[in-house]
């Protein structure tokens, strides 16, 4: 059995993207454009949040293209006639200007990719070099990577085969009461509610989040029953990525019939994905190199017209595997609401700039090691693919149970953090840690440096004994010397509270000739002084003082694991 896998994405920053991007500017334009910096949230997510946030209607911000959940990336988006801004920790918009067109694909001109690589032995570092210079020689295959199908990761299966059947309550309860064991959001919440009250439209849901459907409960409501028209209210960006992903299952499956027909099986290694297995080729005959360069791949619809008649092979077999014919690729009941665009696409892509960086101690997986790889991709290609493409010999792909083992893993790890540290006693001040002992001797002078005489100044003394000067002839002193000035520390008059200190230290040193105590002073107890309790505290417990920042923060996250 071979080793464990490389790692990606282990933190937002391991992954970025930045779009290379052009727009018409116009000064007057009703489309403000702005540049998204987000993290650890999906385009879809993003956007979402936005027309929320600001109360703007769906389809109001377009962008250029979807970029990856996992990761920080930059993209750019426009908003229709209106100014919005957002500047938060994983979301930020930075205003670009404007322009008079909503943005699409053809706004971006490249993404540059960084990617970190982590958990590598020294043995993984051969291959790497071996499969980078075949990349560069060969390119790489421009399959759709995992991202894509996230609705088989999800437990949603393909939609778009509900909608093809004409099953519109199935596609719809896929969407809106098929919660995923991955998701721990309120919207999963929301989505299990509906599992569980489906038909029951007038129901309440008790948490956030359930706004995202408001629409098409709306439709339920005034016409149960006619699920056509309550998925027709979801947003148009959203149906429509249905029917691409299904169309993103079928190109790769063409595509990879495509070489098994055009290539020897020697040449030809596989790589796991989420909807099954893709295949790479390590070498290919120079015409054959010369021709994937230039030739592309229908994404299929029922209107396709193929003249290869290789290509047309390896369609009629993907199209076979699921039953289905060129014709089939219709929506019923719909109209042109709903539909399959035919589009072509590059079987190859070459990863422009491709740069491996130094290898470096991974501070995350121990007595492993960690690498940058930077390229260049043009607009639809997945930078993973890049990755998976050159880790080959050592990729794992990450299945539902691999990520749901690691979720728990995190959140017991956090819930033991959190339980330890509230066995941690709260920090207690110092001044109610020690109480304050009186002071009986006299005060210990400071040792004076070797060949030097102490200093001292003027009426100074270095016992009780010898400062013992009348209260009146301490106050004129203090106040002659003091001055009216007023004190940093008190706000008083230094002179005030100078002679304050003077006449309490004349009354301690009222001693007789023997050094006995006046008999008054003795016979006069102290006055005891009210202490101020914290908050919460009762007479004669503990002072256990203001819980720190640290304990707070612990406290509020066993109270978070304890609910999950």
């Amino acid at each position: 059995m071979g080793r464990a896998t490389v790692r990606i994405k282990q933190k937002p920053e391991d992954f970025s993207v930045k779009e290379s991007y052009r727009f018409d500017r116009v000064k007057d334009g009703r489309h403000r454009v702005y540049l998204m910096d987000k993290q650890k949230m999906s385009t879809f997510e993003a956007v979402d949040r936005l027309q929320q946030r600001f109360g703007l209607k769906p389809g109001t911000i377009s962008y250029c293209g979807l970029k990856d959940k996992q990761g920080r990336t930059e993209q750019l988006i426009a908003v229709d006639g209106h100014d919005i801004d957002m500047q938060e920790n994983d979301l930020r918009l930075k205003p670009l200007g404007r322009t008079d067109a909503p943005l699409s694909a053809a706004n971006i001109t490249s993404n540059r990719f960084s990617v970190t690589v982590r958990d590598l032995r020294e043995d993984d570092l051969p291959p790497l070099h071996l499969a980078a210079a075949e990349v560069g020689r060969l390119g790489v295959i421009n399959y759709f990577d995992s991202q894509r199908f996230g609705s088989l990761k999800h437990g949603q299966g393909f939609i778009a085969k509900d909608l093809l059947r004409g099953d519109f309550e199935a596609a719809l309860r896929n969407y809106l009461a098929k919660p995923s064991p991955l998701d721990r959001t309120e919207d999963a919440k929301v989505k299990r509610f509906w599992s569980e009250h489906w038909g029951e439209w007038d129901a309440r849901v008790p948490y956030k989040g359930a706004g995202k459907y408001h629409r098409v409960l709306r439709s339920l409501r005034s016409h149960p029953g006619d699920y056509a028209r309550a998925f027709m209210q979801i947003d148009a960006a959203y149906r429509a990525m249905q029917l691409f992903t299904y169309q993103s299952y079928l190109w790769n499956e063409g595509v990879r019939r495509y070489l098994q027909l055009r290539l020897e099986r020697a040449d030809l290694f596989p790589a796991p994905y989420q909807a099954g297995s893709l295949l790479f080729h390590r070498s290919a005959p120079p015409d054959l190199q010369r021709e994937l360069r230039q030739l592309t791949f229908p994404l299929l619809a029922h209107n396709s017209v193929i003249d290869d008649p290789v290509i047309d092979d390896a369609v009629r077999w993907s199209l076979g595997k699921e039953k289905l014919k060129l014709a089939d690729l219709k929506v019923p009941g719909v109209g042109n609401r709903l539909f399959f665009k035919h589009e072509e696409r590059p079987i190859l892509v070459d990863p422009g700039k491709l740069v491996l960086g130094r290898v470096q101690r991974d501070e995350l997986n121990r007595g492993a090691l960690k690498i940058n790889v930077a390229f260049t991709l043009p607009p639809g290609a997945y930078a993973t693919l890049v990755i998976k493409r050159l880790f080959h010999y050592s990729w794992h792909e990450e299945t539902r149970e691999d990520v749901q083992a690691t979720q728990d893993r995190m959140a017991d790890y956090a819930a033991r953090q959190a339980a330890a540290a509230a066995d941690i006693p709260e920090e207690v001040p110092v001044w109610d840690r020690l109480p304050e002992a009186p002071r009986t001797g006299p005060r210990p002078s400071r040792p004076a440096r070797p060949g030097r005489t102490p200093a001292r100044r003027p009426g100074s003394r270095s016992t009780r004994a010898d400062r013992a000067p009348s209260a009146p002839a301490a106050k004129a002193g203090s106040a002659s010397r003091a001055g009216a000035h007023p004190d940093a520390a008190t706000g008083r008059p230094r002179a005030t509270r100078t002679a304050a200190k003077a006449g309490s230290r004349a009354a301690k040193a009222r001693t007789s000739s023997a050094g006995r105590p006046d008999a008054k002073a003795a016979a006069a107890p102290a006055a005891p002084t009210a202490k101020k309790l914290p908050r919460g505290a009762k007479p004669g417990e503990p002072s256990r003082g203001k819980p720190s920042a640290k304990r707070r923060a612990a406290a509020s996250a066993a109270k978070k694991a304890k609910k999950r």
